[in-house]
């Protein structure tokens, strides 16, 4: 199909009849199948559609589970079929994962629905010739749904909150510890600049999409910014394999009625043809002003993203203010019952070291290495300490630690330097008196290593 564009009385015009031009019997189908199965996608999964809420999808207007609204609307049928069909029981919950038993149940659901949909639009509507104009509708969706989610990703990497940078207790635990999720968060959180430089990527990709005269090379963009996210999520294993993949099949559908024509420029190098691409505009004014609205879009998603993600940022992200007692503390001296207790690495109830990085939350590490977050409530003026009975999970650079529950303990405290801490009450319902002395973080390398242009002698 070859068609062309002209100008009279300030109306763009298809001078082949575009609307009337044959497509292949391959392109109807697989339009048909790309309309209904990525449109029903876009529609009923989390966040795509969440992003043009702007400001109003912050808490103060919404609850905070209002973006998988359409998500717990079909929750019963997703779970039928989840039991009926594959003999899981699947459910909504606040795992935070994007790769829930119930969303792949849904992904099956809107497949099923776009094959089936597919098969009895091909048998209604064989003789229709084309679909440009309903391309043209699709198309635009499509582009502001991929371009809205490259803004949401990329402002939470550009204002560095998605990864943060390790913690003090992730510089405790062993390396063959981590999952390769908390891998893949700690190194690229350990250089925020890295991580910024990701997120302007997404940002810049996202921008261009929304401007129609930008789009294509913001497509190309997208494509090649969800292509890395993808196969990391896969070869990493990040909860975010669909929405991944999905963006990066959504860029390549945008890239599809300009695949001849970058073809002619990359491969071919020569001189391609003005684009024929499907637009749901012709009329110079109509043109103009769906531009002005969706280049308005762009303030309006970005303000309270990065709103959001700045508050985030000095709240609970890397620009917090440090918590009282801030960094780790290693064990000198443990007494317990007037009995001084060994370092051995059999005792369960002598501590080697505890950890202040996270407001509201002590971290105290057993003698085996594992590291345990506890609920703490800590008051700087009486010098008081406080450990809940129950300790709570604590997320950390997607890092899991060992969660059992333990006895409340109770502290006062007391600083006879800035180096020295010492910690006097009840731990498991016996008197114990903890001396400490603050760790230097600067002897981890990973704090310490910073940035050389010249290394004679490179070394991990």
């Amino acid at each position: 199909m070859t068609t062309a564009t002209v100008e009279r009385d300030g109306e763009l015009r298809d001078v082949e009849g575009s609307a009337r031009a044959r497509w292949n019997p391959f392109t109807r189908i697989a339009f048909r199948f790309c309309f209904l199965y990525f449109g029903l996608f876009c529609v009923l999964y989390p966040q795509l559609l969440f992003a043009f809420l702007g400001w109003f999808g912050s808490p103060r207007w919404l609850p905070d589970d209002a973006v998988v609204w359409q998500v717990r609307v079909l929750e019963p049928v997703y779970r039928w079929v989840g039991r009926t069909v594959f003999g899981v029981d699947a459910e909504l919950n606040s795992s935070g994962s994007g790769d829930l038993a119930l969303l792949w149940v849904l992904v099956f659901c809107v497949l099923v629905v776009a094959l089936v949909g597919t098969l009895l639009w091909s048998t209604a509507d064989r003789r229709r010739p084309g679909y440009r104009r309903l391309a043209g509708w699709f198309l635009l969706f499509i582009r502001l749904c991929v371009a809205g989610q490259m803004l949401t990703y990329g402002m939470a990497k550009f204002i560095p909150t998605q990864m943060a940078q390790p913690g003090l207790t992730t510089l405790l635990q062993r390396y063959g510890d981590f999952s390769p999720m908390a891998v893949l968060w700690s190194q690229v959180g350990a250089s925020p600049t890295y991580e910024i430089l990701l997120g302007t990527a997404e940002l810049v990709g996202g921008i261009l999409l929304f401007i129609p005269r930008t789009a294509t090379l913001g497509a190309m963009l997208a494509l090649v910014d969800m292509s890395l996210v993808f196969v990391m999520d896969m070869t990493f294993d990040v909860p975010v394999k669909i929405l991944s993949g999905h963006l990066m099949l959504m860029s390549l559908i945008l890239l599809a009625p300009q695949a001849r024509r970058l073809f002619d420029v990359l491969v071919l190098d020569r001189p391609s043809a003005p684009s024929n691409a499907p637009y749901p505009f012709h009329t110079r004014r109509s043109r103009t002003i769906a531009a002005l609205i969706q280049i308005a879009c762009i303030p309006w998603i970005l303000v309270p993203l990065a709103d959001s993600s700045w508050k985030n940022y000095h709240e609970a992200g890397d620009g917090r203010p440090h918590p009282p007692l801030y960094g780790i503390w290693s064990v000198t001296d443990f007494t317990r019952d007037g009995q001084l207790v060994p370092p051995l690495l059999t005792d369960e109830n002598r501590w080697q070291g505890i950890v202040f990085d996270i407001p509201g939350v002590m971290s105290y590490q057993r003698m085996d290495g594992r590291v345990v977050d506890a609920a703490l409530t800590l008051d700087a003026r009486t010098r008081h300490i406080e450990l809940a009975g129950g300790q709570r999970h604590v997320i950390e650079s997607e890092r899991q630690t060992d969660t059992a529950p333990k006895s409340a303990a109770e502290f006062t405290f007391q600083q006879s330097a800035p180096d020295r801490l010492r910690l006097d009450g009840r731990l498991d319902a016996h008197p114990v008196t903890i001396e400490l002395n603050r760790v230097d973080l600067n002897s981890f390398r990973l704090r310490s290593g910073g940035f050389h242009w010249v290394q004679d002698n490179p070394s991990f």
